[in-house]
Parts: C-alpha cells; sequence; structure tokens
C-alpha cells in the first residue's frame, strides 16, 4: 500500500526514553576466527609493548625478555600467514559484509537527524536505509558459513542487525501512520525472541551486549501494545523483569534505577491499559480492537455539499500524573489508536499476508520495501491520517509541529489537534469565567506547554496583566484557523477553549472535556482521563465510570449491540436536524471525525444520566454547539442507555428522564 506521506514528532532512537536510545555498535574484524582473533591478540600486544632493554637486567630477566619476544614474533608471523592463506574469493566476502555493515550503521544513525517534519525530505533518506538493510540480509543469509568459518560472525549479530531493520519499519510506521510497516517490525522483532539470537548474550562477558538485549525487549514490548498483542506483552514483561535482574545482578551497573523505573512504567502502563477486561468462557480475556473498522462505525449518508477528509493529526500530551511508557502517556495511546483504522480490515491489510510468519520474514528481501515506490495491487481504504506525537513539547516546538501540519494539509484535507494537559488559569482569570471580548484568546489561560511542577520558569510574568509564556492559548491557535480544523481539548481548564470566533469562515469544531469530575474518580487520573476513554471506547468508559473491572464476552456482545445502536441513532439524529451547523456537515463526511462526534453524544448523554455527574461543569460542552435538545431529550437514546445499565446491572446509577432526584 502507497504509504501517506507524513512524518512524526517522535522517532524511537532520537526521543524516547534514554535508556531506550540507540547506541553504535562495534563489530569484530575480519577474519576473527577464535585462533585468528588470538593472533590478533598477540600481534596487538606485541605492538603495545615497551622496546626490548638488556642494560640493568639480571641474565634470567634478559633470557625471559628474549624468549617472549621470539614468542611474539612468532605468533606475528603465523597470523600474517594466516591472513595471507585465506582464499581471495573469502577475502572479498568478508569485505563486502564489512562494507554494507559499515554502511547501513551510518545510514542508520543518520536517521536521528532527519528532520521531523515535512513530506518529502525524509523519505528517500528511508528508502536508501532500507536498501542497504535489503542487501545486508541477503547477503548475511548467502554466505552465512564463509562469515561463520573466517568472519567469526555469532548470532548475536545477526540478531542486532534484524533489531535495527525492526526499529527501522518502526521508525517508518510512526511517520507514515501506515500499520503495515509496524506489523513488519513486529516479524523482525518476533523472528530474533523465536530464533534465540539474544539468547547467549549473558555468556560474553560483555555489559553493553545485555543492554542491547535490554533495549529490544523494551521495543518490542511497545510494539506489541500498539498491536494490541496482549498476551504476549505480559510474556515479554516477565521476561525482560528476569533480563533486568540478571543484568544488574551481574554487573552492577550504574543505570539499575533507571532499568527497575522502565519495567514499573511497563507494568503501570499495561494496568492502566485494561480498565475493564472481556473474560471468555474459560476465564481468558479476550483483547478487543478499537481501531476504525467497518463494525463500529455507522455508515456514511450522503448530505450537504463537500468533503473533507482528515490528514493531519496533532496529539499533544502533557498530564503530569499520567502513566506512560517511552514517549507515550495512556491518553495518547488511546487517541492514537483511535485516529487508525484496523489492520485486520481485508482491505486495510491486504499486504499483511505477504510477511507470512515472523520467521518467513527475515528468509528474504525485506517486506514491503517496494512498497515505498508506490506500487499498489487492487482497492484499498483511505489511508490514516498522518499524525505528529508530541510528549511535553515546549511551546516552540508545538508552534513550528502545528505550522507544518497546516502548511502540508490537502485542499480537502482537514487538521485534528488533539490536546491532553493539564490546564493553567490566568492569574485574573477565577473558576467560570467567560473570556472578554478583545483578548478573547489570551484571557483564560490554557493548557501547560512545560509542567510547572517539574521545573521552574526562569521568565515570570512581572504583571499581573501579562500572559503566562508556557502555555498553549487558545489564541495561539486563532492562525491555523485558516484551514478546515477539528480540534479536542481534555483538561482541567477546557473552559478556557469555549467560544471560539470563527475568523475565517472555515469549518471549525471544538469538543471540550468536563472540567470537573467526580471525587472518586480524580484519584484514578492516572489511568488516563475520562473523557478520552469515552472517545476512544465508549463501552470500556461506561463500564469504569459504572465501577466495572470485568464483564463476560456474551454480555459484551450485547453491550456492543445497544452502544451500535446509540450512536446510529445520533448520527441520524445529527443528518436529519435542520439546526445542524455547517462545520459539522462537512466533518462528519469523514469516517473518524463522524465517529469522535457521535462518541461525544455517547458521552454526553450518559455523563447526564448518571447520578455521580451533577451539573454543568461535569458534562462535556462543544463549539459551535450541537443540537443537544434533539439528542439528549430523544426518550429512544435515553432508554438505550437504561436499557445498557440494566444489562451491567447498575441501573441504580442512572437517573430516569422523569426522575429529578438526581438533582
Amino acid at each position: 500500500m502507497t504509504p501517506h506521506t507524513t512524518c512524526s514528532a517522535v522517532l524511537w532512537h532520537g526521543s524516547a526514553t534514554a535508556l531506550l536510545a540507540n547506541t553504535s555498535t562495534s563489530h569484530p574484524q575480519p577474519f576473527a576466527t577464535p585462533a585468528a582473533r588470538a593472533l590478533q591478540e598477540a600481534t596487538r600486544s606485541s605492538q603495545q609493548a615497551p622496546p626490548l632493554t638488556l642494560q640493568g637486567r639480571a641474565p634470567t630477566t634478559v633470557l625471559c625478555c628474549l624468549l617472549a619476544s621470539i614468542i611474539r614474533y612468532q605468533m606475528v608471523s603465523a597470523s600474517m600467514a594466516s591472513e595471507a592463506n585465506v582464499d581471495p574469493r573469502d577475502r572479498s566476502i568478508v569485505s563486502e559484509f564489512c562494507h554494507l555493515l559499515e554502511k547501513s550503521k551510518q545510514l542508520f544513525n543518520g536517521i536521528r537527524d532527519l528532520p521531523q517534519h515535512g513530506h518529502k525530505q525524509w523519505k528517500a533518506y528511508f528508502g536508501r536505509t532500507f536498501d542497504i538493510y535489503t542487501k545486508l540480509w541477503k547477503y548475511q543469509q548467502q554466505h552465512r558459513q564463509k562469515l561463520d568459518e573466517v568472519y567469526g560472525l555469532k548470532r548475536w549479530q545477526i540478531g542486532e542487525v534484524a533489531s535495527k531493520i525492526g526499529q527501522l519499519y518502526h521508525s517508518y510506521y510512526l511517520r507514515t501512520s501506515d500499520t503495515h510497516y509496524l506489523n513488519e517490525s513486529f516479524a523482525f522483532f518476533s523472528a530474533i525472541r523465536n530464533r534465540g539470537y539474544f539468547s547467549k548474550a549473558n555468556k560474553e562477558d560483555r555489559p553493553d551486549l545485555m543492554v542491547k538485549r535490554l533495549r529490544y525487549y523494551a521495543r518490542f514490548i511497545l510494539v506489541c501494545l500498539l498491536l494490541r498483542k496482549m498476551k504476549l506483552v505480559h510474556e515479554l514483561l516477565e521476561e525482560f523483569t528476569k533480563q533486568v535482574e540478571e543484568y544488574t545482578a551481574i554487573y552492577d551497573p550504574e543505570d539499575q534505577l533507571g532499568w527497575d523505573l522502565v519495567v514499573q512504567e511497563i507494568r503501570e502502563f499495561v494496568e492502566g491499559e485494561s480498565l475493564c477486561s472481556v473474560a471468555n468462557v474459560d476465564g481468558s480475556s479476550t483483547v478487543i480492537t478499537h481501531r476504525l473498522n467497518p463494525f463500529n462505525t455507522p455508515q456514511l449518508e450522503k448530505f450537504g455539499s463537500g468533503y473533507l477528509q482528515l490528514s493531519e493529526v496533532l496529539i499533544v500530551g502533557n498530564c503530569y500524573e499520567q502513566t506512560r511508557f517511552s514517549e507515550l502517556s495512556l491518553d495518547m495511546y488511546r487517541m492514537l489508536q483511535t485516529l487508525e483504522r484496523d489492520p485486520h480490515d481485508p482491505l486495510v491489510s491486504r499486504n499483511t499476508n505477504k510477511l507470512g510468519g515472523a520467521g518467513e520474514a527475515l528468509e528474504g528481501r525485506l517486506p514491503a520495501v517496494t512498497q515505498m515506490n508506490g506500487e499498489t495491487n487492487g482497492p484499498t481504504r483511505p489511508a490514516n491520517p498522518h499524525k505528529y506525537i508530541l510528549y511535553k513539547p515546549t511551546f516552540s516546538q508545538f508552534n513550528t509541529i502545528i505550522a507544518a501540519a497546516f502548511k502540508d494539509v490537502s485542499a480537502t484535507g482537514a487538521v485534528l489537534l488533539y490536546i491532553s494537559a493539564d490546564g493553567i488559569r490566568a492569574p485574573t482569570a477565577k473558576y467560570g469565567d467567560e473570556p472578554h471580548s478583545g483578548t478573547v484568546g489570551y484571557d483564560c489561560g490554557g493548557v501547560v506547554t512545560n509542567n510547572r511542577r517539574e521545573q521552574e520558569f526562569n521568565v515570570k510574568p512581572k504583571k499581573i496583566t501579562y500572559k503566562e509564556p508556557h502555555c498553549i492559548h487558545p489564541g495561539d491557535i486563532y492562525p491555523y484557523m485558516r484551514k478546515p480544523l477539528f480540534l479536542i481539548v481534555d483538561s482541567d481548564n477546557s473552559n478556557a477553549f469555549r467560544n471560539f470566533p470563527n475568523l475565517f469562515g472555515q469549518p471549525f469544531v471544538c469538543l471540550l472535556s468536563p472540567e470537573v469530575i467526580p471525587e472518586k474518580f480524580d484519584c484514578l487520573r492516572r489511568k488516563g482521563n475520562i473523557f478520552t476513554l469515552f472517545l476512544h471506547c465508549p463501552l470500556t468508559a461506561f463500564c469504569f465510570i459504572c465501577g466495572l473491572s470485568s464483564v463476560s464476552l456474551k454480555v459484551w456482545d450485547r453491550a456492543q449491540s445497544i452502544s451500535d445502536s446509540i450512536l446510529t441513532e445520533c448520527y441520524h439524529i445529527l443528518t436529519r436536524s435542520r439546526s445542524l451547523d455547517y462545520s459539522y456537515c462537512q466533518f462528519l463526511a469523514d469516517d473518524f471525525l463522524r465517529i469522535l462526534v457521535l462518541r461525544y453524544c455517547f458521552c454526553h448523554l450518559v455523563l447526564l444520566l448518571h447520578r455521580g455527574f451533577n451539573g454543568p461543569s461535569f458534562y462535556p460542552s462543544c463549539h459551535p454547539p450541537l443540537p443537544q435538545s434533539e439528542i439528549l431529550n430523544s426518550h429512544l437514546l435515553q432508554n438505550l442507555v437504561l436499557e445498557l445499565a440494566c444489562l451491567f446491572e447498575c441501573r441504580g446509577m442512572f437517573a430516569a428522564p422523569d426522575d429529578y432526584s438526581k438533582e
């Protein structure tokens, strides 16, 4: 499938957790058989030994020095003879392999220096890198025996090359949002584990090699999380924990606390990811996909005029208390999947069958390299929108990336900006204040770009009338409303983003989270925000606010049917409404934006009826306003929500339409 030409602000090699960053690799020199390595060591020893002098030494010492000199001379001569006796063809094989290895290393290390935005600057470089790794992998397969005999090639070295190929595919996925490349990355990482390429790393007495293995495990776990291979994630996590314990027990390294922290982060991330498990009859958990597919979104009905397609996405995360792994908070992780198509959809994964098993992917030419040149076969669905992932960005980084997205958006495209961040109110703003005219974009603060609890700002406002510089204010977004913009803000200061003026007449929609949540959920913020959870998976969010941590698969399937009915009815109400704003008419034509709007309606309806959420500040809001009266007062929708509550045996938590006890 031709990848949507894109870029990402996250590179695993450059901006991920420091412990997971790539390091340069040392390789043995040519002709490094055990005997040859011994001769090379003797040669280095002879070259590093001080000049032999006899003056002032005892006869025995002189004799020993002479004998040692003779032995070193004989070993150096033997080493030179050994290299001279190597068949020229074998020498050529080793030389070519070393050339490919060094070239691949240079190209791989250069990826981190590529621009983090733009559509064309990095694509050619990735093509060259894939090409050299294709040649390297194929070459070592064809000449494995000679490389073993003459070069002394070890299995961990093969694993290292495969690991870099896996990283390469993962980086390309981040830049293209094409889940096909994520599957390719999984294939190589999986084969490394299945073939035990790093299984003897602890016997090499090299701490750097064990660190390579730990980084491989951390990267593999992240790829499995993105593909929702949760059973494998748990297996890898246990293996990873043992590997860290073994590494720290043998070497007592300085980075022990760092690796312990990585293990803890992954455990908390996996725990927070699974807020509600779906149990099979045998008690095992079923993994539910949350990516877009034809079964979880109402089909498009033609209405109105115009057509927009989501093409650029910015996912910004800066919640201090929220669990994260690498550079993904739980909210960012959920929204990332929400804005991708299910790779198991036949029209999305048409090339995946070429991959085969993980071992098969390592048998020949690297999969999908030719797909970068735009070769396609058969019908395809629209590509995933390109995504920039920004974890705790500075304002400068945020502004640079949103400007790049604005520049690259197509004529019929739209930009989605999702922000999950702690709020920061202006010094003069009080809770519930309405923005003043004239300075509407800066009077009520916004969301932080650098967390105030982690660092003190060097520049403080000198007057109370000055605005906070380390903050994304609504006014900072105004210039980018010249093109269609879909904004989602999940923050405790989302109120600051209300009443956006449509300055340029372009389609604009803003979905805002509740500013307040019940106290019993406030302590669970580490597991993600409720509003984002509703946009990600409405049923999981419903179970979460009802205190359900596990449901049976039978109940889940029935609940999914009711949930689908709610979304479909919301869609019908919107498309038939005469008061629906023009912006919604434009955005509802896109699959991703349509499902987000409908899940927003689901969220608002459920929280309105839930007894624990009492008052306007507990409900989400949007701008321009939806025909709320038609949705929230719909008896059919209200009855469907109550039917869902009865199914989960939590009917008492919800108020009936004519029940005023909630007040």
